[in-house]
């Protein structure tokens, strides 16, 4: 039987608005937060609560950052993620959070107080941060009551031309019985199934570009966008049809071809909820 993944249940029938943990404003996550902005739009038009989102980046906007990632020149030295909330609240009217910080365990309030949401969203450009995000999540203990209680993890990446987006549980979903399907309680995380790949990455990780020439050298101009459209797209799948067999994808805008990865394809050692975490 095909193997399929259902949707939390908090997800589709939430007694408040879905909470969302955007990390990272960069060239991804500036293109996500509109994304996220029409999901909630469509929402709430379903009579759905919507979402409360959450942006966390400690970087200022520089001039090269007005070349590729969703910024002005009126806004340079201005923070990231207060630029892009204050923009999204005022154009759909939300009450969205911006904290002008990382997401780490280095900062305490953000342990005490926000490390927790329904969905998190990474988009960051370092391995090491995407590592730091795992060891975050898994640590936060289940509450099945709580409002914030951490569900999912969707992850968001990109080199020049080729992307990626995967999306995992942070701890196993409960699943119906199915006479048709398998239920898959859990998902990997990208750190998990994706370790080596990672790790092999990082040593080859570029430092940030000095000049706009070499940024738009570096990745092409329509990476960012693609990658959160159709990470964007699996999202509004999970709210609106509650099962999903496709948990991610990878895309190669340089060939215009983008190749799903299903439920069906996670690992065997990934299929128990007791195994232990990368």
């Amino acid at each position: 039987m095909e193997k399929v993944h259902f949707v939390s249940n908090y997800l589709l029938n939430p007694t408040n608005p879905v909470t969302v943990n955007l990390i990272g404003a960069g060239g991804t996550g500036s293109v996500m937060i509109t994304v996220l902005g029409r999901i909630n739009n469509a929402l709430l038009a379903l009579d759905h609560p919507g979402l409360d989102v959450r942006l966390f980046d400690g970087d200022t906007i520089s001039k090269n950052n007005t070349k590729r990632q969703l910024f002005s020149e009126s806004e340079v030295g201005l923070p990231k993620s207060t630029c892009l909330i204050n923009r999204v609240n005022r154009f759909w009217g939300t009450g969205w959070k911006a904290f002008a910080y990382h997401y780490t365990t280095e900062n305490k309030y953000l342990m005490r107080n926000c490390k927790s949401a329904n969905i998190t969203i990474s988009c960051v450009d370092k391995v090491q941060a995407r590592f730091e995000i795992a060891e975050i999540l898994r640590k936060i203990k289940l509450t099945e009551n709580h409002p914030d209680r951490c569900i999912y993890w969707l992850d968001l990446g990109n080199s020049r031309y080729t992307g990626q987006s995967l999306i995992g549980t942070v701890h196993p979903v409960r699943q119906p019985t199915s006479k048709l399907y398998e239920p898959t309680e859990r998902l990997p995380f990208v750190t998990e199934e994706y370790r080596n790949l990672l790790l092999q990455t990082e040593e080859t990780d570029k430092s940030p570009s000095c000049s706009a020439a070499e940024a738009l050298a570096e990745q092409d101009l329509f990476i960012n966008p693609a990658i959160a459209t159709m990470a964007g797209r699996l999202l509004m799948n999970m709210f609106t049809e509650g099962v999903i067999n496709v948990r991610g994808f990878f895309m190669n805008i340089e060939d215009y071809q983008m190749q799903p990865i299903t439920v069906n394809s996670i690992p065997l050692e990934f299929l128990n909820p007791l195994s232990v975490a990368a």
